[in-house]
């Protein structure tokens, strides 16, 4: 939020004849956001430290009688501590910007607070006198995996302990991998069709998260051709029982095991190719990228800042092998609050904590999407328009 005071003429022609001078800080440093998804690569960009910054700017500025004041207050109702940057002129006019930065139940860990302050002052300072201190990461995807313009040397103090980032287990080499593989398929060829598969599953989940791909949808599709046998043994128990005893209702199948996928990246569909054998199919998981640029154009849930990321709620569906829950159940949360749900781990108790039910703005924001139109629908359920429908809609 930007302040000022009644007159702001002579600071900003103060301000104009500074920005003359100023240059950006060099970019010495380099930070590395670490995916939560296993299959998603880390992104790495550049920045200026705030020392480096702080020096360019106090040079420039004082020397057209500009003071910078970077001071923190807690903002009662929200429970939050809050960052004001003022730029003070000699002719006593002022600027100033109000940022939040944390929840004040960070101040129990000073570490935290302090991380998230340094940062907030930066970026607060750099965008108040209108420099730029790290790379631009609006195309992120642009610059994932790219190596960094220049060599750097982290520390090792740094390098070794990545404080408030999930961990996710390291991805094996080729040969471990298809070795790991091969154990895995063994043994789950040996299990019989019955809850062994469930405790195997739980058992055997951090070893198959650290499978490539491929060799992890091996094993992934003979899991599900074990839950199919299961299913057709269970069949079978049931005609043999109502042959014995015709006035016996046929026991209904019971439901493939519902812990199987929780790291898994969500569990496997339980349904088998016979259409007689086949589960009750859960609703396909409507997928839709209109949508989701729609959600990050809202502001945070929590700080009500832009840009904002589209936060899938875990918990709004039962988990299922490697898929997402459905794009309609996004909400918007800021890079900071995202990063901070991912580190708290309990998503639910996250979002109590903050007093917010997710689940009923996520459907309203899905009620309010720009999507639903005849042709996006279409593409959300996963239906692609004919060429006749194409042509129709369009006239």
């Amino acid at each position: 939020m930007l302040q000022s005071s009644e007159s702001i003429g002579a600071i900003a022609a103060a301000l104009a004849r500074a920005q003359a001078d100023l240059v950006n800080p060099e970019k010495t440093l380099i930070a590395t956001i670490r995916s939560p998804f296993p299959r998603e690569d880390d992104r790495t960009f550049r920045y200026a430290s705030l020392a480096s910054g702080l020096d360019i700017v106090r040079k420039s500025l004082s020397q057209q009688e500009i003071a910078t004041v970077q001071t923190t207050r807690l903002e009662a109702a929200s429970g939050q501590i809050h960052l004001t940057t003022l730029l003070a002129h000699s002719s006593g006019e002022w600027i100033s910007s109000d940022l939040p930065v944390c929840a004040a139940k960070d101040t129990e860990a000073p570490h935290r607070m302090g991380a998230a302050l340094t940062y907030a002052r930066r970026y607060a300072l750099f965008a108040l006198v209108g420099i730029a201190g790290e790379d631009d990461l609006d195309a992120p995807d642009a610059t994932a995996g790219s190596p960094p313009a220049e060599p750097q040397t982290v520390p090792k103090s740094k390098a070794s302990s990545p404080k408030h980032v999930l961990n996710r287990p390291a991805v094996l080499e080729p040969p471990q991998s298809a070795e790991l593989r091969e154990v895995l398929l063994s043994q789950l060829a040996a299990l019989p069709p019955d809850d062994d598969l469930l405790r195997w599953a739980k058992a055997s989940l951090p070893l198959k998260n650290t499978l490539l791909e491929p060799d992890a949808k091996l094993v992934e599709a003979l899991y599900l051709t074990k839950i199919q046998e299961a299913d057709r043994a269970k069949l079978a128990e049931q005609a043999r029982a109502s042959d014995r005893d015709p006035a016996l209702p046929p026991e209904p199948l019971s439901e493939a095991p519902t812990g199987v996928g929780a790291s898994l990246r969500d569990p496997l569909p339980a349904a088998a190719p016979d259409a007689a054998l086949a589960h009750p199919k859960e609703p396909p998981r409507k997928r839709s990228k209109a949508h989701l640029l729609f959600v990050r154009d809202q502001p945070c849930l929590v700080c009500r800042q832009t840009p904002s990321d589209a936060h899938h709620l875990k918990f709004a569906q039962a988990r299922a092998l490697s898929r997402k829950v459905s794009d309609e159940y996004t909400v918007p949360l800021c890079r900071a609050h995202h990063h901070e749900l991912h580190r708290h781990g309990n998503e639910r108790a996250w979002w109590a904590n903050l007093q917010i039910t997710p689940l009923q703005v996520a459907h309203d924001l899905w009620a309010a999407s720009p999507i639903h139109s005849p042709l996006d629908a279409a593409v959300v359920n996963g239906a692609a328009p004919s060429r006749r429908e194409s042509e129709a809609s369009l006239r």
